[in-house]
């Protein structure tokens, strides 16, 4: 059976009211398919609902993102914004507090539900507020699955993505890749896919091999740009073909930036070669394809820096996405412990 964190990330975004009712959908559907038992596509029909009545009520620019966990088994739903932003978060996250004259409970009332819930807002030159609820069966609530984070979104007016992601854990590390099929629609989607299949069969094998397989697969298609990174409990190692940027993060600022040696996956691919860093414990690793805007990394918010992997991945999707390309972004943090 395939992974259910193939398929790309669903958005709706909130710019009426009966946007409320479609993110409610969105997310019960994915949850559905992601298998979920009992109530809990409902509560994620909930979560969504909440969230978009939090965007149509309070934000500009609003979008939910719903996709399966990219680690274990469960829904995420990630809110974003252009601001205002929230001057006390911490206090809209209480029972009884409204600005709007409702009864209140939204935000709250997610934060109870959710198996995991994250918000961070930022007022200023640069607003905005971020939220992540993901919902999970109680034997699917490992800590270390935190530590991730993905958004993959097809180009606007493409029905498929030429972009795909996964990541894994494994003996050799956390391993994860970010594809970039040629082009866009459904030949760029079926050169990512081929790619992907590759990938899962054997992830944890030495990266350029990873790479050589891939090439091999990829043959007979468009081909792609690929990008690996493989963390470790200190320090990273990235192998990269084409325009997939790889970089590090932490709250003083952007240490490393690299991009995938010139070529094409599948069409004379050159001898891949592996790049290490050092990635301190707290910092973030992150891979996005050239639909994300690299501007982003030259001078990025401090708030950014600071975000954790899921919030970080909706924040750089939903701010510095070109529209006319799929976009993907990837972020993820070394594992304290492994399988």
């Amino acid at each position: 059976m395939s992974h259910p964190f193939t398929a790309p990330t669903a958005q709706v975004r909130v710019d009426h009211h009966s946007a409320v009712h479609l993110a409610a959908e969105t997310a019960r559907e994915v949850a559905r398919g992601c298998e979920l038992p009992g109530a809990l596509p409902d509560q994620a029909a909930v979560i969504a609902s909440e969230l978009a009545t939090n965007l149509n009520k309070h934000a500009s620019d609003g979008t939910l993102y719903v996709q399966p966990l990219p680690l274990g088994h469960g829904v995420e739903i990630l809110a974003a914004d252009r601001g205002p932003g929230m001057q006390d978060p911490e206090r809209c996250l209480a029972d009884g507090y409204t600005t709007t004259g409702t009864l209140g409970v939204g935000l709250g009332a997610v934060s109870r539900m959710a198996t995991h819930f994250t918000l961070r807002s930022a007022e200023g030159p640069e607003p905005g507020t971020w939220v992540c609820a993901r919902l999970a069966p109680p034997g699917e609530r490992r800590p270390e699955w935190q530590g991730v984070g993905s958004v993959c979104l097809p180009a606007e007016g493409e029905e498929e993505c030429g972009d795909a992601r996964a990541i894994v854990d494994t003996d050799s590390g956390r391993t994860a890749v970010v594809l970039d099929g040629l082009g866009h629609g459904r030949l760029a989607a079926e050169a990512a896919q081929a790619a992907l299949r590759t990938f899962h069969a054997e992830p944890d094998r030495p990266l350029p091999e990873v790479l050589a397989r891939m090439n091999q697969a990829l043959r007979h298609t468009r081909g792609a740009a690929v990008g690996l990174l493989r963390l470790h409990p200190d320090r990273a190692d990235y192998c990269g073909i084409g325009n997939i940027r790889a970089l590090a993060l932490s709250p003083g600022g952007v240490s490393h930036r690299l991009t995938g040696q010139p070529g094409v996956v599948g069409w004379g691919m050159p001898t891949p070669r592996v790049h290490g860093f050092p990635l301190p414990r707290g910092a973030t690793a992150v891979l996005h394809s050239d639909g994300v805007d690299a501007r982003w990394a030259l001078d990025p918010p401090p708030f950014v820096l600071r975000l954790p992997p899921p919030l970080l991945s909706a924040a750089l999707a939903h701010g510095h996405r070109r529209v006319r390309d799929d976009a993907t972004v990837l972020a993820a943090r070394s594992p304290l412990r492994l399988p």
